[in-house]
C-alpha cells in the first residue's frame, strides 16, 4: 500500500481482511486483528494502529514522523506516548532527565524526527475466538510504502550569483544551484528554471542539468560590451509537479545574477559588406575605384585603422593603407580567367591598433563593363576538297567573338586580294546565322594548295 508522506493521524492506510473455514454463527469464525511487528521501529515503534474489528490499519502519529525529508538528528531523547482518541504524546527530556510533554495534534515540523526508510513492514495476527487466548492465529505481512509529494519548493543556494563572460562569446556562463528536500527520483525534486526579468533581448537561457538539477545559464546571443557591460536577471525556480495546497513558493524561490561582460578587441567592420562597384573594363591604370569605410567597435579604445589587400587574384589593384581609396594598378580585362559572370572579387583587410591587433575582411566586387577590345577569331582554318569535285562548295567559315553584344557579331567576311587574272574564290553570305560565311570555287582549279587571308569585321 502506497501512503502520502505527512498524511494525518487517524488516516485510514488499508484494510486487511482474514477468512474461516469455521461457522460464521459461532466464536469460532469471530476474528480479531492485532499488530505483532513494525519493521522498522523507527522513528516511532508505534506508527500505526489495526481496529481489530475490522481490520482497518491507520497512522497515529503526527504527520512530522510521516515525513521522508525531516532533518535527522535521531530519537535516543524522545519518548512517544499513545493517548486516547489516537492523539500521541512526545515526551522530550533534557540532560537532567526532566520530561516536557508535547501534545501533537496537527501537522508541525519537529526537528530531530527522521523517516529512516519509506517503507514498513507489519506482521498482522488475525485471531478466533473473538481474540482470546485459546483462539487459533494465522498471520501476513503489510507493507506500507510512504510516497513522497512535493510539500518542499526548491530554494537556491543564495540570493545572487556572479557570472563574467567575454563578449561576442556564447555558451554556459554559471550554475545555478538549488535545495530541494524532495525524492530526487522525482517530479517533486526535479527544477525548472525560468528567467523573469532582465532578458528582454533574449541572449540568455537557462536550462535544468538532470544530473545535478542545477540552472544552468547560458549566452545564446553575444554580448556587445559597449552596448551594455553588465546584465541583472531576476531567475525563478519551480519543481516538475506542482506543490501542495498548503505549501507555496517563497523568496528563496527567487535569486538574481549579476553578469559583467568583458570587453574585447573586435575587428573593423567595412560598410556595406560586400561593397560593389561597376567600372569599364581597360580603365587607365592608376584610376580610382573606390574609398573604402570601415569602423572600429571598440568605441572606448580610440584606435586607428590601416587597410591592405588580402586577396587580389589577377594582381589589378592597391590600397591606400591610410584613407582605404583603391586603385588600378594594371588593365582590368573583363575577359580574364579571373572574372566570373562579369564580376572580378578581391579582399581587403582592415587592421587596428589594438595589442594584439584585430583584423575585418572586407569584399568587393566589381563588375565590368565591356569594350570592344578582341578580334573575331575564324574557324576552321584548314579546309580539303578534291580537284575533280563537282560542288564549287569548298567550306563553311565562321567566327567567334570574346567580346559581348554589341561588340559582336554579325560579322563582315572578306577576301584579301586575289593574285592572277582569274578570280578564284569568292564567299558568300549564308542564311544560317550572323557568324558564318560560305567560301566557293569560282571555277575548277588544278592547283593543290592555296594559301590566302580572309578579313573578318565585328560591329
Amino acid at each position: 500500500m502506497i501512503v502520502r508522506n505527512k498524511k494525518m493521524s487517524r488516516t485510514t492506510v488499508m484494510r486487511m481482511t482474514a477468512f474461516d473455514a469455521d461457522d460464521s454463527s459461532t466464536d469460532n469464525a469471530l476474528l480479531r486483528y492485532n499488530i505483532l511487528k513494525q519493521t522498522p521501529t523507527k522513528p516511532s515503534p508505534n506508527m500505526f494502529y489495526i481496529d481489530p474489528e475490522k481490520g482497518d490499519i491507520v497512522t497515529v502519529v503526527s504527520p512530522v514522523l510521516l515525513d521522508r525529508e525531516a532533518e535527522n538528528i535521531g530519537l535516543d531523547d524522545y519518548e512517544l506516548k499513545l493517548k486516547e482518541n489516537f492523539h500521541f504524546q512526545l515526551l522530550c527530556k533534557d540532560p537532567q532527565e526532566t520530561y516536557f510533554p508535547m501534545i501533537c495534534h496537527r501537522p508541525q515540523r519537529i526537528n530531530g524526527l527522521t523517516m529512516e526508510t519509506p517503507k514498513y513492514e507489519l506482521v498482522i495476527e488475525a485471531k478466533d475466538m473473538g481474540g482470546l487466548d485459546v483462539g487459533l492465529t494465522g498471520t501476513a505481512t503489510a507493507t506500507i510504502l510512504i510516497d513522497d509529494k512535493n510539500d518542499h519548493p526548491p530554494e537556491f543556494t543564495k540570493k545572487e550569483f556572479q557570472a563574467t563572460v567575454k563578449e561576442g562569446v556564447t555558451g554556459v556562463i554559471v550554475n545555478l544551484t538549488v535545495g530541494d528536500q524532495d525524492d530526487p527520483a522525482t517530479g517533486a525534486w526535479r527544477a525548472v528554471y525560468t528567467i523573469i526579468n532582465g532578458n528582454p533581448g533574449q541572449s540568455f537561457e537557462i536550462h535544468t542539468n538532470p544530473q545535478t538539477n542545477e540552472g544552468m545559464l547560458s549566452v545564446v546571443k553575444p554580448l556587445d560590451y559597449e552596448i551594455s557591460a553588465f546584465h541583472t536577471l531576476l531567475i525563478k525556480v519551480e519543481n516538475e509537479d506542482p506543490l501542495i495546497p498548503d505549501i507555496t513558493y517563497g523568496p528563496s524561490s527567487t535569486a538574481t545574477v549579476q553578469i559583467t561582460v568583458e570587453d574585447v578587441n573586435e575587428g573593423p567592420v567595412f560598410h556595406p559588406n560586400p561593397m560593389r562597384v561597376t567600372k569599364q573594363e581597360n580603365i587607365p591604370v592608376g584610376s580610382v575605384v573606390l574609398t573604402v569605410n570601415a569602423t572600429d567597435p571598440d568605441t572606448l579604445q580610440h584606435q586607428t585603422i590601416r587597410y591592405s589587400v588580402y586577396k587580389d587574384p589577377a594582381g589589378w589593384l592597391e590600397i591606400n593603407p591610410t584613407n582605404g581609396t583603391i586603385g588600378t594598378t594594371a588593365i582590368l580585362d573583363r575577359e580574364s580567367p579571373y572574372v566570373q559572370n562579369n564580376v572580378y572579387t578581391a579582399l581587403f583587410l582592415a587592421i587596428d591598433s589594438g595589442n594584439p591587433p584585430a583584423t575585418g575582411t572586407g569584399t568587393l566586387h566589381i563588375t565590368l563593363e565591356d569594350v570592344n577590345d578582341n578580334v573575331p577569331s575564324l574557324y576552321p582554318t584548314l579546309a580539303k576538297v578534291c580537284d575533280d569535285a563537282k560542288d564549287l562548295r569548298v567550306v563553311v567559315l565562321g567566327a567567334s567573338d570574346k567580346d559581348l553584344h554589341p561588340n559582336t557579331d554579325p560579322f563582315k567576311f572578306e577576301l584579301s586580294k586575289q593574285s592572277g587574272p582569274e578570280k578564284l574564290w569568292r564567299i558568300t553570305k549564308l542564311n544560317r546565322g550572323k557568324s558564318f560565311s560560305q567560301m566557293n570555287f569560282a571555277i575548277h582549279a588544278k592547283v593543290f594548295l592555296f594559301v590566302f587571308d580572309i578579313w573578318c569585321e565585328d560591329r
